[in-house]
């Protein structure tokens, strides 16, 4: 398109010249034939009498007009070759500032302020040549550039939005077979033994996977914890606690204020005092009600840390004058807790949650038999046998149960 406009431009162009230059050569042989030749028409025997003065007159009056329109072309054609100079020299510009755009370095959709001004200089030399192409055409070059510019700038653009939903939409599916993954964790964990045993290996097979997400890490190391107490053998438990101690111990690393890792870090604590040497079951105790408190701090509406927490208090109430003299040796100052103080986190448990678990009232039982309260004893053991044995750990609650309940009996 733009081709053919300029093809225009130069035909109409030459035209114009070559009829400007006939006029002055017309002219010119007037000034020295005109006198004894034949001019515009006029007989060779046409003379300047007085009769004819009045047609002379005319005539020069008519060349003069002439030599008016000549000059003001003239005039015009000098301001066109300034501007095809001026496009020549601007064009290669607008290509660089083109690809600056293209980089990002400017905004695409803004038009130059060279491509304006070149705008507004083309507008005005048309204005001069009325009989030249209108303004329209005159832009239409700078216009397909522009439009070209647009196009690959919303291309890029289209490209960009594309890769960021493209990202987004990943991230999504992402995340939500993530929660679908916690979903049926969790589900497990509330389930029977087989269905805690699939939960497990379904956790280890998503490690690699999701093995820096902290929900899953924690769930992880609750999914030990359910092993742990699958189990009877020793040496797997002591397995089963040191990986879900590890586990917890990375959660709690990337996320300090996730209650879920703190809390579990800490049950594992618990478990691995069990098979540890006095100095290191000590240690193991500090290191539980450090992190159970912050678990509990984090979220204070859950009746399982204040169970927890209530047997800590109970266990450091039970501690030997020999493991005190070691905690007081190792640390400065023993841990220190009371029967009272576990009962109380036993019955905050259960106010939170009426009949929270068969193992909670056994230890209802035993600090009321601990603090004398025989009586009030033999009530929380009637309510421990209502509950019914279900998993290994009300199993184990029930074996405490009997035996309790036969001590109160004598």
């Amino acid at each position: 398109m733009s081709n053919v406009v300029q093809a225009e431009n130069r035909s109409l162009l030459l035209g114009v010249l070559t009829g400007a230059a006939g006029v002055s050569i017309a002219l010119l042989w007037w000034r020295r034939y005109g006198k004894h030749g034949y001019f515009f028409g006029l007989p060779e025997n046409w003379s300047s009498s007085t009769d004819n003065q009045g047609a002379v007159i005319v005539l020069q009056g008519r060349q003069l007009q002439i030599l008016e329109k000549l000059g003001s072309l003239l005039k015009s054609v000098e301001e066109l070759k300034e501007e095809v100079k001026f496009l020549k020299e601007t064009i290669p510009k607008l290509e660089e500032q083109i690809k600056d755009e293209l980089r990002g370095k400017n905004d695409g959709r803004k038009v130059s302020p060279q491509h304006r001004s070149l705008k507004r200089k083309k507008s005005e030399t048309t204005k001069a040549l009325g009989e030249y192409p209108s303004s329209e055409e005159a832009e239409s070059e700078g216009g397909y550039i522009t439009a070209q510019t647009d196009t690959e700038v919303e291309s890029e653009d289209e490209r960009g939005v594309g890769i960021v939903t493209a990202e987004t939409s990943k991230i999504t599916q992402e995340k939500a077979e993530l929660h679908a993954l916690l979903q049926k964790a969790d589900t497990s964990h509330n389930g029977s033994e087989s269905e805690k045993q699939d939960g497990f290996r379904m956790l280890l097979n998503q490690q690699e996977k999701y093995g820096n997400k902290v929900e899953f890490l924690w769930r992880l190391a609750r999914a030990y914890s359910d092993m742990f107490y699958l189990t009877n053998d020793v040496e797997e438990k002591k397995s089963y606690a040191a990986s879900g101690k590890n586990v917890a111990g990375k959660a709690v690393e990337l996320d300090d204020k996730s209650a879920g890792s703190h809390r579990w870090y800490a049950i594992m604590c618990g478990y691995m005092s069990e098979y540890e040497n006095v100095q290191n079951k000590i240690k193991n105790g500090y290191l539980f009600k450090e992190h159970l408190d912050k678990a509990i701090e984090l979220h204070p509406e859950d009746p399982l840390q204040y169970y927890l927490l209530g047997r800590w208090c109970y266990a450091v109430s039970q501690l030997s004058w020999i493991e005190r003299k070691v905690a007081a040796t190792l640390f400065g100052n023993p841990p220190s807790a009371t029967v009272q103080e576990a009962l109380q986190n036993f019955l905050k448990a259960e106010e939170m949650h009426p009949g929270y678990s068969k193992y909670n009232y056994v230890f209802l039982a035993k600090c009321c038999k601990d603090l004398g309260q025989k009586a009030l004893a033999l009530k929380y053991c009637d309510e421990a046998s209502a509950v019914p044995s279900v998993t290994k750990e009300d199993i184990d609650a029930h074996k405490d149960l009997e035996a309790l309940t036969m001590s109160l009996r004598q």
